[in-house]
């Protein structure tokens, strides 16, 4: 397996550390995801690999969907995680595999499908989509898919949310390592990015949203499982007033809950492609 380039490895060091706090307060990705999958794909999948997984929350979606589905991610803390549930709780079909995007642990024709979930900004696009394309059955899917941040609940709470995000990476531009800053791609341009790769022979766009209960203590926790925010708290002294600050959040937080729950909407864009 190639070592990752200088950036890649940025990127995967960018979830160090905080994989507990991440799977309790990350969404979970509906079923909606795999149903639409399937239908797309007009039989059940033999096999479907989850690049960039993370803890398994959008592995899991596919228990009983699939004759055999293996997550895959390049950061141990996150993986980590994910075989530790799975051990805890096994599931037939069920399988973690540390890898990258471009060197995926299938032969060529073999996948139903490739999902990659809240990662696809994070990987190389050229070389990943090269490997998407070889492992690819005829008429087999990629599908990209993201949640928008923050979602959807209250408007000062999300401006406070948007705010917090901007200093974090405002901290890590000034003082991060130049050589050590993650590379993350413009989620926006992910459907342009299927459509010039000339390797589907169809490609669009689907828009939904799913709903949650959260709590205040949920809520920051979701800002804090944001990547560029746990980098930016590792910076030490530079990023005291982005602890100042998330306190201000989750005064805010403590505010409008006022100790109960909430549904709150997750509003969710998947980039697919048919090979």
């Amino acid at each position: 397996m190639n070592i990752p380039e200088n950036n890649s490895v940025s990127n995967i060091n960018r979830f160090n550390g905080f994989d507990e706090l991440y799977d309790r307060n990350r969404p979970q990705p509906p079923q909606l995801v795999a149903d639409l999958l399937v239908n797309y794909l007009q039989k059940r999948p033999r096999l479907v690999l989850d690049v960039g997984c993370g803890t398994g929350l959008s592995t899991m979606i596919w228990a009983g969907k699939t004759a055999e589905i293996i997550g895959i991610d390049a950061n141990h803390d996150m993986l980590g995680r994910a075989q530790m549930k799975l051990e805890q709780q096994p599931v037939s079909g069920i399988s973690f595999q540390h890898g990258y995007s471009n060197e995926l642990p299938a032969s060529a024709g073999t996948v139903d499908v490739v999902t990659c979930s809240q990662s696809f900004h994070w990987m190389e696009p050229a070389s990943t989509l090269q490997e998407v394309k070889r492992v690819l059955r005829d008429g087999g899917i990629f599908a990209a898919y993201d949640c928008d941040w923050p979602p959807v609940l209250n408007w000062q709470l999300e401006r406070e949310y948007e705010h917090l995000i901007d200093l974090s990476e405002r901290l890590l531009e000034q003082h991060g390592d130049p050589e050590q800053q993650a590379v993350k791609r413009d989620k926006s341009t992910h459907l342009h990015t299927l459509q010039d790769s000339g390797y589907f022979r169809f490609v669009r766009e689907i828009v939904f949203h799913h709903t949650e209960p959260c709590s205040a203590e949920r809520y920051t926790g979701l800002l804090l499982s944001q990547g560029g925010i746990q980098a930016a708290l590792k910076l030490g002294t530079p990023a005291s007033h982005l602890e100042s600050e998330i306190g201000v959040l989750k005064a805010m937080a403590d505010d409008f809950f006022r100790g109960g729950m909430i549904n709150v909407l997750f509003s969710y864009r998947m980039r697919l492609g048919i090979k």
